[in-house]
């Protein structure tokens, strides 16, 4: 038998394409461009080189994918001006940003995603005598803009500034925006846009359609719609806070809006007075996304009421989904409503599955009630108590609970399994465990009791009791890597037997943070103990 040897471009185009497509667009190109006349007849399908993506998404940022100037250098040089009339898409991150939008005339280019932006960035890029006068002003439609990641808290109100100032210079420069989606990489730490009192009057487009963003109050909504941006039929729009203002009216029918989703983490006590006015001025709405904590006097929001108040008024709307925490003060009511009560509500709700729950704490006189659309899209599900009725939420990265019933350690496993993506975890729970003991004697096979938290980077423990505390650092209970860790001072002092406990020891070295809360531990122990924790103090208690 005689033996030949075959090369890669001696392949069938047919199953080039099925191995190209298994690799990298960027790897594709830099690898076999150049190499041969056919390599380079398939390399530049659309396929390939429609969309490239120069940045790679980590956790909460992204980062540039190139990891020397030799490889910036040759795609800049030689790749990027042999394609570029067949670039529709570009993902640059600010760092490398500048050197490949001049590389090359891009006269295809429709869609940017510029990441990692600052200030400065923005502003070289936006007044660049060549690429605001062509690619930017005429051409771009689509625009992803992230605001730079690396940020401390020291210049938070520098970070709000420099947001706003590049918010003013995009309307300033693509004329043509169709499609704006200004955000944070990450639901963590993320920067929400203000603005001045009243806006800038180059804060407007009559080009835009879609708009996804996150603003730092109500007010900032009403501003976006006050006809400033007055084609808009889509609007996705996150907010720190909703509270009464006297800024700006809420008034004016939007009739052109179709889709529109508000979201808001934290609690408002002006439901009936700002959300369902504003959502009145929406009657021809097809698509609606809500996402509340409501505090209410009367009783909670429920199917009849999102009927009455919010279904009836929209002929046209086709999709509702939801998730709405209502709270109310108990005192001396009588007849409270019961889950069953309220999921009775939903009977008649079409397409959706609808879950919800009640819980009341008798300590606080306070009740609490969850409603939601099924599946679940928000990155945050809070204030989850013993009543949880499970389910799988993939979306799912920022997890609180809180009760006044001790949470055993089957809860934790419960939580883990309905939240198998869960990046934070905050506890709120001042009852020990009832079972800690019968847990610890009977559990014979330890491995099998062991629950692993794949992806937890950060745990609050500054609100809980000792038992909880256990149920985390015991080694023999819980399993994690590299997690931030938030503790009240005397709280570790005690559970670690002041840095002196072998069964806490493992899961301590496993911390990479330490944040504690109270008077500063003078002992060189606790640095021993948390071996490979950056460790700091906040007087928080």
């Amino acid at each position: 038998m005689e033996y030949s040897c075959i090369g890669l471009s001696d392949l069938p185009a047919e199953i080039l394409m099925i191995i190209f497509k298994k690799l990298n667009n960027l790897d594709v190109l830099y690898s076999l461009q150049g190499v041969n006349q056919r390599l380079n007849h398939i390399i530049y399908d659309p396929i390939f080189t429609s969309r490239l993506t120069f940045v790679k998404r980590l956790l909460h940022n992204f980062i540039d994918v190139f990891h020397c100037n030799m490889v910036l250098n040759r795609f800049c040089l030689q790749i990027l001006p042999e394609i570029h009339d067949k670039i529709k898409w570009l993902d640059l991150e600010s760092s490398s940003m500048k050197y490949i939008l001049h590389a090359a005339h891009y006269p295809n280019l429709h869609t940017l995603g510029l990441y990692n932006i600052n200030q400065e960035s923005a502003r070289y890029l936006f007044t660049d005598e060549i690429l605001s006068s062509g690619i930017f002003k005429d051409q771009i439609t689509t625009l992803i803009l992230t605001i730079d990641n690396n940020n401390n808290s020291d210049d938070y109100e520098e970070m709000l500034l420099s947001a706003r100032n590049i918010f003013d210079y995009i309307f300033i420069v693509f004329t043509n925006l169709i499609y704006l989606a200004f955000y944070k990489p990450s639901f963590k730490n993320r920067v929400p846009l203000y603005f001045p009192h009243p806006p800038s009057h180059t804060c407007r487009s009559s080009t835009l359609l879609r708009l996804n963003i996150r603003l730092a109050s109500f007010y900032e909504c009403l501003y976006l719609l006050d006809g400033r941006f007055n084609q808009l039929h889509t609007l996705y729009v996150d907010l720190t806070e909703i509270h009464h203002t006297n800024e700006i009216q809420n008034q004016g029918d939007l009739p052109i809006l179709k889709y529109f989703s508000l979201s808001c983490k934290n609690e408002t006590f002006n439901y009936d007075e700002l959300i369902l006015p504003l959502l009145y001025r929406m009657s021809n709405l097809e698509k609606l996304s809500l996402y509340l904590v409501v505090f209410i006097n009367k009783t909670f929001i429920d199917g009849n009421h999102l009927k009455k108040t919010i279904i009836y008024r929209m002929p046209n709307l086709n999709q509702f989904t939801f998730y709405i925490r209502s709270l109310i003060y108990t005192g001396n009511k009588l007849n409270l409503p019961s889950t069953e009560d309220i999921q009775r509500t939903f009977i008649d709700f079409q397409n959706n599955i609808i879950i919800s729950y009640v819980d009341y704490f008798p300590e606080t006189e306070k009740g609490r009630c969850h409603i939601y659309s099924y599946p679940f899209l928000m990155p945050y599900y809070v204030d989850i108590t013993n009543s949880f009725p499970g389910g799988l939420f993939n979306y799912v990265r920022a997890v609180s609970l809180r009760d006044e019933h001790p949470f055993e350690h089957d809860f934790f496993l419960r939580i883990v399994r309905s939240f198998p993506f869960m990046e934070e975890l905050t506890v709120f729970n001042r009852k020990p465990q009832n079972h800690k003991q019968s847990y610890e004697l009977n559990n014979t096979n330890r491995n099998s009791s062991i629950i692993e938290y794949s992806f937890l980077s950060e745990l609050d423990f500054l609100n809980v009791h000792d038992d909880y505390i256990e149920e985390f650092l015991f080694n023999t209970k819980s399993y994690f890597q590299n997690v931030l860790l938030r503790i009240k001072c005397e709280s570790l002092q005690r559970v670690t037997h002041n840095f002196t406990r072998d069964t806490t020891r493992i899961n301590c070295t496993k911390m990479n943070k330490l944040e504690l809360s109270g008077e500063s531990i003078c002992s060189n122990s606790l640095q021993e103990y948390f071996p490979y924790a950056k460790i700091s103090y906040s007087m928080i208690f």
